[in-house]
């Protein structure tokens, strides 16, 4: 009883120039429920004072909301960090919940703890946490959306890489949802929305006039969009781009190349790559968006290569081009 006086009166009294509120709340649902209560535990323990510091199983115990099968603490922590954490039923280590892979800092990886990051901006007493279920991905009703983008290419805003769309409970809030770097170049942010198709883009800052210019084939009314039935791990993209950076550093075809062409594109069954120069020979290979080569085709002083839908699913590919003196080119495709 000791400890959890001590952890209510510090989650009270604790201050920070930059500290917000934030609620950790979950549904135990029909899960049996430990005599020795709710707890939870985190890498913010010893930020707070409590016994023992980090990732103590018995220090930090959560009160019921109401009759419900809710459990929850408000703390004040310091913004602009990243905070991982677990929910017990009970107070010992081995009565931790299992957290599902698309919910974990390492998706299918070691690190299997729950995160979030903190960030600060115009509401900072806001109560920020949304009610998970125990062992849970998302709400109930809702799906767990993950948002990656690799910012590599670019020099990242001081005010930091956002994601903003109509998942929103307020629509194309471009300071609502900050996303965070576990590095590599890469961010991300964990949000919750009702299954649906949802438009979207990333920001590399927090106004609008910060956003990345997503490229035609990838782009529904110039902006990224995903149709949301389960909890999901978005594919990590380039800024402004439908691939990755390592993909998108391939230079395509432009109107000053004139030896060339691939048509018709887009093309519902079959495209042909047709060369001007009949003195050299090319190879030509079809790549998936991850950088999977799914064809191979050789053209003999410059025959033209007809590329069959046949088993490739709708959706965007690259053409890849290297001629027998070396040169090299790429073009996208997309098979409707």
């Amino acid at each position: 009883m000791k400890r959890i006086i001590l952890a209510l009166v510090l989650a009270l009294t604790f201050t920070n120039a930059s500290a917000k509120k934030i609620r950790f709340a979950v549904d135990m649902g029909t899960h049996t429920i430990s005599t020795a209560g709710v707890h939870l535990m985190g890498s913010f323990q010893s930020t707070l004072g409590l016994p023992g510091g980090d990732w103590q199983p018995n220090t930090l115990r959560l009160g019921q909301v109401g009759t419900s099968t809710v459990y929850d603490t408000i703390l004040d922590l310091p913004a602009f960090n990243k905070y991982e954490f677990k929910f017990l039923s009970g107070d010992f280590g081995y009565e931790v919940e299992f957290v599902p892979n698309v919910a974990r800092v390492e998706p299918f990886l070691f690190n299997d703890n729950r995160w979030l990051y903190l960030d600060s901006l115009s509401n900072d007493t806001a109560f920020v946490g949304v009610v998970i279920p125990f062992s849970g991905t998302a709400p109930v009703g809702k799906s767990l959306i993950r948002f990656m983008v690799d910012m590599s290419s670019v020099m990242t805003s001081t005010s930091g890489v956002h994601v903003a769309g109509t998942f929103q409970s307020s629509a194309w809030n471009t300071k609502d949802n900050i996303l965070y770097s576990f590095g590599g170049g890469i961010y991300e942010i964990i949000a919750y929305a009702v299954n649906g198709n949802y438009s979207f883009k990333y920001y590399n800052g927090n106004t609008i006039g910060t956003t990345e210019t997503v490229p035609g084939p990838c782009a529904t009314g110039g902006n990224r969009t995903h149709n949301l039935t389960k909890d999901t791990i978005l594919e990590t993209v380039c800024f402004s781009a439908c691939v990755s950076c390592a993909l998108a550093g391939m230079k395509e075809y432009t109107t000053e190349i004139t030896n060339m062409k691939l048509f018709p594109n887009p093309t519902a069954h079959s495209s042909v790559m047709e060369f001007e120069n009949k003195n050299v020979n090319y190879s030509i290979s079809v790549m998936d968006m991850t950088g999977r080569v799914l064809r191979s085709y050789t053209s003999n002083k410059g025959e033209s290569v007809t590329i069959e839908k046949d088993d490739l699913s709708s959706g965007l590919y690259f053409v890849n081009v290297t001629d027998s003196q070396n040169a090299k080119a790429s073009s996208k495709l997309i098979i409707e």
